[in-house]
């Protein structure tokens, strides 16, 4: 290649260090390309291959997870998200990713562009985004830094989700120190396309004319996806101008116009530009489509003078798309922009040769084979090394039999303090920021359900989505943590009504290149493998996020999962978790024989009331938990349940206690004579435990339905009275006033953040 007559700086080793870039991997580059990269070159190869772009060290256990079978249309890695066929012609795309770096030096932007940029790997697919979800986890909620932080969160994806004008839905947060200083931001978004009318991300036949649309390029989020490939410290407020700004009213400019477009057959391909920009879209789409591209990135509308060709390649500017148009339709593409107010411009073309060509006010500034640089393609492939954590050997030593005895005289109080503790207590303060009823969609949002329902406009059908994860689980035991993530979002997917159909996640760890990080990454991913196959719900796609430490340790291993469920009919099947009636039965469904209450391993309990994380995971089978999936749904399209909620953070004495204050329903509840601990019997997590409402009537009619199941359904009390009353082995061990539960349950966030709650209902 010439010399370029643009004023660079000296490619060397020192500088491709400085890039992210190992030495060995520079070898390659070198070896690749037979020759020194140009500066340009140099800034692809390190986003390229930077780890929030290549996958380079989690692609070969990602592979391991199922991503065939059931109802997929497109599986993982295929495109921009996931695609599902729901029948009638009708398919849902849907996937999460991680904004975690960016959140934590720049809260408010981080997660308003986080959540701009999933909505449009959900568009470019042609599908209309209805509805958002994320998962959220932050350090001890009493650090002043980490209320900055959530409070930043929280009104980025408020003010980002409510302008765009798509309805958050459902999430979850957690709190614990593990996540001081790195918190975890992952947006979701779920939209619905017609079958057959989806579009790809690729680049064919050559002389198509290649387009940028949308919003000018600026120098916002340069080298992004490297920041996003390193650990947090504190260098990283530095890096304030790798956090990418965003501006939702014009992302929903740009929803109408590229469904616009796409609809119009003028589109060969289409991609987001996010991590990356320019040089991810025009690298992956002319891999995928066994071609190349002639960028011109003079021609690109930028909104600031003096930018040059590395930071336009490598800029992370917001709202904008890469498009490959049919030759000859050029002139239509402009009309639809135009009409939407948003930039189109002619930038390049597609060849036939692999090579990506970048000219710069025509000096030819970058040459780089497509292949070499994408996932899947050339881009370095590493299996590390693992050794199993020292860690788990102390904390997996657990003594029950000293704690002290759980009984009437404080049994009650640690009810009190579970439902005040920051991890169970409602979300109210967050979920009531996020606009989650526009366009009319929502069925069930936030609050007395495990899962949110959006209806399917012009069917009887629709939705059930949930996002899930217990990183205490995880960091416990990674593989069973890893089973329970996915189990979990599925048993909450089922208990609102809907099937479990396929999942995607998120996997926030620490440095891969740690092996004893490395050995919990495997561990928990074949976990969500065995909970996968076992549950069919195949694996859609995702994202991986490394590097989630800051200067004292790594985050909680966090396989955050979001799960895709189909309810048959939403006036029907739709089910809540408030008590409804009283009078009504509560009764438990539970595998048959099922006898495992017996531990308060890694429990909310012991962490809060205790302090202490310790023990193993939850007790969980999978077979069984497949077994309680089958059977509530079979009683739920039968007609016979009025309320449903799974036991999980907290314990039964949780879970029915939830029930009670979503319903504003006392209960009087008697486990009987069980022969375990009263704190595990109350207060611990094993899974596969369903608390239901049902009329009295109707019992007999659960019973001859689920006859032949392997699952058992013990009528364990009813709901009525002003108060939350358990009865175990004789003796009342809670009575507490609901009026009071309800205060503590709804008001605690509030509290700890010094913010004017009202007392009474939470808000539904």
């Amino acid at each position: 290649m010439p010399a370029s007559a643009l004023s660079e700086p000296e490619v060397d080793l020192n500088l491709a260090l400085e890039h992210g870039l190992t030495e060995e991997e520079y070898g390659w580059v070198l070896e690749k390309l037979g020759r020194t990269p140009t500066f340009v070159e140099l800034g692809i190869y390190s986003v390229m291959w930077s780890e929030h772009c290549s996958y380079k060290n989690s692609i070969a256990v990602l592979k391991t997870l199922p991503r065939e079978g059931g109802s997929l249309l497109v599986g993982a890695g295929e495109e921009n998200a996931g695609l599902v066929d729901i029948g009638d012609g009708l398919a849902v795309a849907f996937k999460i990713e991680s904004h975690n770096h960016p959140s934590a030096v720049e809260p408010y932007q981080g997660a308003a562009t986080g959540v701009g940029g999933i909505q449009r790997d959900i568009f470019t697919m042609g599908a209309r985004p209805i509805c958002s979800l994320n998962s959220l986890r932050f350090g001890s909620i009493s650090n002043p830094r980490v209320r900055y932080l959530l409070d930043g969160v929280v009104r980025g994806i408020g003010d980002y989700g409510n302008s765009f004008g798509v309805p958050t839905v459902a999430g979850e947060v957690y709190f614990d120190p593990s996540y001081e200083g790195n918190p975890l931001v992952n947006a979701m978004s779920v939209g619905v396309v017609k079958v057959g009318e989806t579009a790809s991300a690729i680049a064919t036949g050559t002389g198509n004319p290649v387009f940028i649309v949308g919003s000018a390029t600026g120098r916002d989020g340069i080298h992004g996806a490297t920041f996003a490939s390193e650990e947090i410290s504190e260098a990283s407020e530095a890096k304030r101008p790798s956090v990418q700004v965003g501006d939702p009213f014009t992302e929903k400019l740009l929803l109408e116009a590229t469904l616009e477009a796409i609809k119009s057959g003028a589109v060969v391909g289409i991609q987001d530009m996010g991590a990356a920009g320019l040089t991810c879209s025009s690298c992956e789409m002319s891999e995928k489509g066994e071609s190349g591209m002639v960028i011109h990135v003079d021609r690109v509308p930028m909104r600031e003078s003096g930018m040059t060709p590395y930071e336009v390649m490598l800029s992370e500017s917001q709202e904008r798309m890469l498009v490959v148009v049919a030759k000859g339709r050029e002139d239509e593409i402009r009309a639809i922009f135009d009409k939407w107010d948003l930039h189109a411009v002619e930038i390049g073309h597609v060849t036939g040769d692999g090579r990506v060509k970048i000219f710069w006010h025509g000096e030819l500034v970058a040459d780089v084979p497509a292949e070499h640089l994408v996932l899947g393609g050339g881009a370095p492939v590493y299996y590390r090394e693992t050794k199993r954590p020292a860690y788990l050997d102390a904390v997996s030593q657990l003594d029950e039999s000293a704690l002290p005895t759980v009984d009437e005289t404080n049994a009650g109080d640690y009810l009190k303090q579970l439902l005040a503790s920051p991890n169970i207590a409602s979300k109210r303060w967050i979920f009531r920021q996020y606009d989650r009823n526009v366009r009319t969609n929502t069925v069930v949002g936030p609050g007395p359900s495990d899962a949110a329902v959006v209806r399917i406009k012009g069917t009887n059908r629709g939705l059930a989505v949930k996002t899930d994860c217990n990183g205490r689980y995880v960091y416990l035991n990674p593989r069973k943590g890893g089973q329970i993530a996915v189990a979990e979002a599925a048993r909450n997917v089922a208990c609102a009504g809907g099937t479990p159909m396929a999942i995607t996640n998120c996997l926030n760890f620490g440095n891969p290149y740690k092996p004893e990080v490395y050995w919990v990454f495997k561990e928990a991913v074949g976990g969500m493998g065995d909970a996968c196959r076992h549950l069919e719900t195949p694996v859609t796609g995702g994202n991986v996020s490394f590097y989630n430490e800051n200067p004292q340790a790594a985050v909680f291993p966090t396989p955050t999962i979001g799960m895709l469920g189909l309810v048959d009919d939403v006036e029907r099947d739709t089910t809540t978790a408030d008590f409804k009636r009283a009078g009504d039965v509560v009764v438990l469904l539970t595998p048959a024989g099922w006898t495992h209450a017996d531990s308060v391993g890694g429990s909310e309990y012991l962490a809060t009331v205790h302090g202490r994380i310790a023990g193993d995971a939850p007790h969980l089978d999978l077979a069984e938990e497949a077994a309680v999936h089958a059977a509530v749904l079979k009683l739920i399209r039968a007609g016979l349940v009025r309320s449903a909620h799974d036991v999980s953070d907290g314990g039964l004495a949780a879970a029915l206690a939830e029930s009670a204050i979503f319903g504003q329903k006392g209960c009087s509840i008697d486990l009987g004579a069980t022969g375990l601990r009263a704190d595990a019997v109350l207060f611990g997590e094993a899974q596969s435990r369903i608390v239901l409402s049902v009329s009295p009537e109707k019992l007999d009619a659960i019973r001859s339905t689920l006859d032949g199941d392997v699952v058992a359904v013990t009528e364990i009390g009813k709901i009525g009275g002003e108060s939350v009353d358990i009865t175990l082995d004789g003796t009342r061990v809670i009575s507490e006033p609901l009026a009071t539960l309800t205060d503590l349950h709804a008001n605690a966030i509030e509290r700890m953040l010094g913010a004017s709650g009202a007392a009474g209902v939470p808000e539904q």
